[in-house]
């Protein structure tokens, strides 16, 4: 049985452009990390999936890159623009990572589409992230904290969506992310 199932899914959202997003996201962050490793013993992965291939997936390796570039020696990474975490790698990725860590606690993050008033809004919580559902793909259901932003409104040509989301939105999302994630583990504003 794992960690995850034992407590219900639950789920927080905060929207990016937020005044204090940064430090809501920091806060519920160190929430859900103590409520999934109370005595702070297991080893953080931080798992980022999407390509630099398509504008609205790219939010993934983008936060992975930035968090190496605030704090690279915080946790292990996985994810970033130059060795991304993708529909093709991500089985061989876990392998990877369950081979390296023993009980490891993965914080997974990818982008998502979403109904119109919910763009741009960060959905973090307890409980596996099921990336590529957005574009009907089947992949294995990652990590035990997941954190998801909606980049762009869903329900029609997803892949097109994706492809032309604006960067803009997806670059402020993933700063936000990344920001939030070393503060959580630093307790500091990164700003």
């Amino acid at each position: 049985m794992s960690f995850a199932s034992v407590h219900p899914r639950k789920e927080f959202r905060i929207f990016f452009d937020d005044q204090n997003a940064v430090s809501a996201l920091a806060k519920l962050l160190r929430k859900l990390l103590r409520e999934q490793d109370p005595l702070g013993v297991r080893q953080l992965v931080l798992l980022c999936i999407g390509t630099d291939r398509s504008t609205g997936d790219s939010l993934g390796p983008l936060v992975g890159s930035r968090v190496l570039q605030l704090a690279p020696d915080l946790f292990p990474v996985y994810g970033t623009l130059d060795d991304p975490v993708h529909a093709v790698n991500l089985k061989e990725k876990l392998q990877q990572i369950n081979k390296s860590y023993s009980f490891p606690l993965i914080i997974a993050v990818d982008a998502c589409l979403g109904q119109l008033q919910s763009v741009g809004s960060i959905t973090l919580g307890r409980g596996p992230l099921y990336p590529g559902t957005a574009v009907h793909k089947k992949l294995p259901p990652v990590g035990e904290i997941f954190i998801s932003a909606v980049v762009n409104i869903g329900g029609y040509l997803e892949q097109l969506v994706l492809q032309n989301t604006r960067l803009s939105i997806v670059i402020k999302m993933a700063e936000c992310i990344a920001q939030g994630l070393v503060a959580a583990k630093t307790n500091t504003g990164v700003r």
